[in-house]
């Protein structure tokens, strides 16, 4: 079984959002000071990327 394109877009996104949530949660509970908010920007930035990621799985 082969993966087509909308499969490989879904496994991103997932991983991606996975990804996003772990970047938050650790700017939430490991890091206090000012690397805790780079730490959540970049995963708000990771889950952007996965937004993107999920509506482009029908189009390509």
């Amino acid at each position: 079984m082969g993966m087509n394109k909308n499969t490989v877009l879904g496994w991103a996104t997932l991983i991606i959002i996975i990804m996003g949530l772990v970047l938050i949660a650790l700017g939430a509970f490991r890091y206090d000071e000012t690397a805790g908010w780079g730490f959540g920007a970049t995963g708000v930035g990771f889950l952007a990327n996965a937004w993107v990621f999920s509506s482009l799985k029908g189009r390509l």
